[in-house]
């Protein structure tokens, strides 16, 4: 027999989790009468069919037809005061996420007027909230079938990621000038990937970028270009390399007041 629920809540705060299931596998059964207690910075989200339905805020809830009325339409004539209905319960943490770590699994690769092509790595951090709880849950855990916290950060990851790659894209400048333009990258990757975190029921709150630089092989091969004199630009050059040398001092703790320091748009 299943295990009818006179208690919905978390035992804690849920930590770093952006959402948590009740009960954690399988549905749950529920009665009207049953408490549901949500504690601060938290909304509780009734899920049933595929469907983000009842949303609560903080506070302790006896359950009623009144305040599930969703549920109790989808559920439609079965339904019944005095019998137990199935149903999931989300727990979605509506706090801030700061510091989330982003970087590109693989080299990005662009066009450059002098190697042809180049490659580049980038990582930075990023910080997001859930706004609409009621979409999020419909959207990530509903269409994308992602509850584990790990597994929704990698999702929103390679949102950054892709939004960085179609911007390096668009840009078409010379490699020599990427480095020392991270405050404009990340004010546009953030630009352009506010809409897919919104449409998923989230607020991007801020991008950093803290480092953005040529592959091993591209930066031997702009040396390599340099020391040829194929690159027409010296000062576009020089500038290309202090960029660099002012980023990879400020990760290593060497420059005075910016280590580890991301700049982007806050």
């Amino acid at each position: 027999m299943a295990r009818i629920f006179d208690i919905i809540e978390l035992p804690d705060e849920m930590a770093g989790d952006i959402v948590r299931r009740f009960p954690e596998q399988g549905s749950g059964d529920f009665r009207i009468g049953s408490q549901l207690i949500v504690r601060e910075s938290q909304v509780a989200v009734f899920f049933r069919d595929g469907k983000a339905l009842d949303v609560f805020g903080p506070g302790r809830h006896t359950i009623t037809t009144a305040n599930i009325p969703l549920l109790v339409n989808l559920i439609g004539k079965a339904f019944s005061d005095r019998t137990p209905f199935t149903a999931e319960v989300y727990f979605v943490s509506t706090r801030e996420f700061l510091d989330l770590k982003w970087g590109t699994p693989e080299p990005i690769t662009i066009r450059d007027a002098v190697l042809r092509m180049a490659r580049l790595r980038a990582f930075g951090t990023f910080a997001m909230q859930v706004a609409e709880p009621q979409l999020f849950v419909n959207q990530i855990v509903g269409a994308q079938r992602l509850y584990r916290t790990a597994d929704i950060e990698r999702f929103l990851r390679s949102i950054i990621v892709t939004k960085l790659t179609d911007l390096l894209g668009e840009l078409g400048r010379s490699i020599l000038d990427i480095p020392a333009m991270v405050e404009e990258l990340a004010a546009g990757v953030r630009a352009k990937a506010e809409p897919d975190f919104a449409a998923r029921g989230l607020l991007l709150r801020s991008v950093y970028i803290e480092s953005i630089s040529p592959t091993e092989e591209t930066a031997k091969a702009i040396d390599q270009a340099a020391a040829m004199g194929a690159i027409g630009d010296m000062d576009a050059y020089l500038k290309y390399q202090a960029a660099l040398g002012m980023r990879e001092a400020a990760q290593q703790g060497g420059a005075g007041g910016l280590t580890g320091a991301g700049v982007g748009l806050g």
